[in-house]
């Protein structure tokens, strides 16, 4: 660290690249957080989580009791050992409580005045988060899995063609009219919603080999396709199915990378919320992994760690990048903080280390160029 802040005085070193490094070490030293507890409100297993982008103080989370809340995540009390109060929340007895399982909740990503929420009630409602009212509330046919509003967009309308279910959805961080959709037909779809036609392509997991030209017969997974996330970039889409695999896509021509991350286990039913880090020298993916959350580094497929704190499975995880802290909700009704540990792997030996020796993801893969790719 002495040695960045050396060469950043005398100009020898891209600011960039120390908030990059800073940034991947605090990743790699993620931790139960002993000293701040998320106040439990849930009845019952904690389905989606978002923090709003524009402070990143305030969190909310939606659970398979229908309930909705909105947590402050500041410390308030400037106490040591404090708890993450919650604010508000739509609880049984609200008026317009959804009637089962909220699967998704969302701010609004300009502005925390308006978050929105979808159930297994067949609903999306629009909240006004100053009175805790809906502003407007969709009603459709079959059930909502997943919804996603663009960070990016100002104009969009939703595009699906599946089978069967859409089991998650996610608008690209890079470009506002493209939509990536999962379904529970095996297949992923990435939609250009300018187009009459809408469907750029359908993700092959074999790039091609299989199916020939027959793209009818593409398959991104063994299993329902039950996840994905766009890298903070949007170059890439990452998508897990429950084949019990993770696959890394090039979202520009749909061509599957082969990055091999091992078993990813995942035997849920619904969808499944897993997040990327952003700003980091080398970037991380955080996945539900049974009761734990398995962090791997997205380009390489190395698995970093586990973290360990939850007693049932995870079904979604948040990522902080303002601080690199992970927020994770589980069937254990619990949500639980994940923050960077105040102390750095010492070596073994005398010899002096750095940083890629002790872990290979301190590497810097970071360009200066922002249109590589």
């Amino acid at each position: 660290m002495l040695g960045f802040l050396s060469a950043r005085q005398t100009g020898l070193e891209d600011p960039l690249r120390l908030r990059r490094a800073e940034s991947t070490r605090r990743v790699l030293g993620l931790e139960l957080n002993k000293d701040r507890d998320i106040e439990r409100i849930h009845g019952s297993g904690v389905n989606t989580l978002d923090i709003e982008p524009v402070e990143a103080r305030y969190m909310l989370s939606g659970g398979s009791d229908g309930v909705i809340v909105l947590y402050d995540l500041e410390n308030s009390s400037r106490q040591p050992y404090y708890t993450c109060k919650a604010v508000c929340s739509v609880g049984r007895n609200h008026p317009d409580v959804h009637k089962y399982s909220v699967e998704t909740v969302q701010w609004y990503p300009h502005d925390t005045g308006m978050f929105t929420s979808s159930s297994f009630d067949k609903t999306l409602k629009v909240w006004d988060t100053n009175t805790l009212q809906t502003a407007d509330i969709f009603n459709f046919e079959e059930t909502v899995y997943s919804h996603h509003m663009s960070p990016v967009a100002t104009k969009h309308c939703l595009v699906a063609g599946h089978r069967q279910e859409i089991l998650a959805v996610s608008w690209s961080p890079r470009c506002e009219y493209i939509l990536a959709t999962a379904s529970a037909d095996s297949r992923v779809k990435l939609w250009d919603v300018r187009r009459a036609s809408g469907c750029l392509f359908t993700l092959d997991q074999h790039n091609g080999k299989k199916s020939q030209a027959v793209e009818s017969a593409n398959t991104a997974h063994n299993g329902k396709v039950n996840g994905l996330c766009f890298t903070s970039d949007g170059l890439h889409l990452l998508t897990v199915g429950t084949d019990n695999r993770m696959r890394l896509w090039n979202s520009s021509n749909g061509e599957n990378t082969l990055v091999n991350y091992g078993k990813v286990c995942n035997d849920s039913r619904k969808a499944l919320k897993f997040t990327v880090s952003n700003g980091c020298s080398s970037e991380f993916v955080f996945v539900p992994y049974g009761s734990t959350i398995a962090v791997y580094t997205i380009y390489s497929g190395e698995q970093i760690t586990m973290l360990k704190g939850h007693y049932k499975s995870v079904d979604c995880c948040v990522f902080q990048s303002h601080f690199q802290e992970l927020y994770s909700g589980s069937r254990d009704c619990n949500i639980l903080a994940w923050v960077p540990s105040l102390y750095e792997p010492v070596p073994d030996n005398d010899e002096p280390t750095t940083k890629s020796q002790l872990n290979p993801a301190f590497e810097d893969a970071w360009s200066s160029s922002d249109e590589e790719g």
